[in-house]
């Protein structure tokens, strides 16, 4: 378990993990976003806030230490070959994506409703499973 401090926000800061499932492959990394913003999931570009995260994709349980209470997303993408982004043709990624929760998936990222949880003073894991559209 890789284990990522931040720092604690409240005597009530907890610890969150993200268990991935469903990779194809080990090859490259996985990188992951936790936002609490609506308006910067799933990408997390101009979230000051934003807590991201690389990890081998051989790593698939990621913990996040010193969590404070509230309501967050995360999204996740296998980046198979190591350029730091989500590779796509015609707008339909290439490499594998998934979000908390696992909402279903229509055209686009699901809202920032549907991959929400709930942080508050007791660990808890969210298990995430990478989807692929090639």
């Amino acid at each position: 378990m890789l284990a990522l401090t931040l720092p604690a926000a409240s005597a009530q800061a907890t610890n969150l993990d993200i268990r991935v499932t469903g990779l194809r492959s080990d090859k490259g990394m996985i990188r992951v976003c936790l936002t609490t913003d609506p308006a910067n999931f799933p990408g997390c570009v101009d979230d000051r806030h934003a807590i991201t995260r690389s990890v081998p994709a051989t790593q698939r349980d990621i913990r996040f230490a010193g969590i404070a209470p509230g309501t967050y997303t995360a999204s996740l993408i296998h980046d198979e070959n190591s350029n730091a982004k989500l590779d796509t043709f015609a707008g339909i990624p290439r490499e594998g994506f998934g979000f908390s929760r696992n909402p279903r998936i229509g055209f686009g990222p699901p809202r920032f409703s549907a991959a929400e949880f709930a942080v508050g003073a007791v660990a808890q894991t969210q298990q995430v499973t990478m989807r692929y559209m090639f």
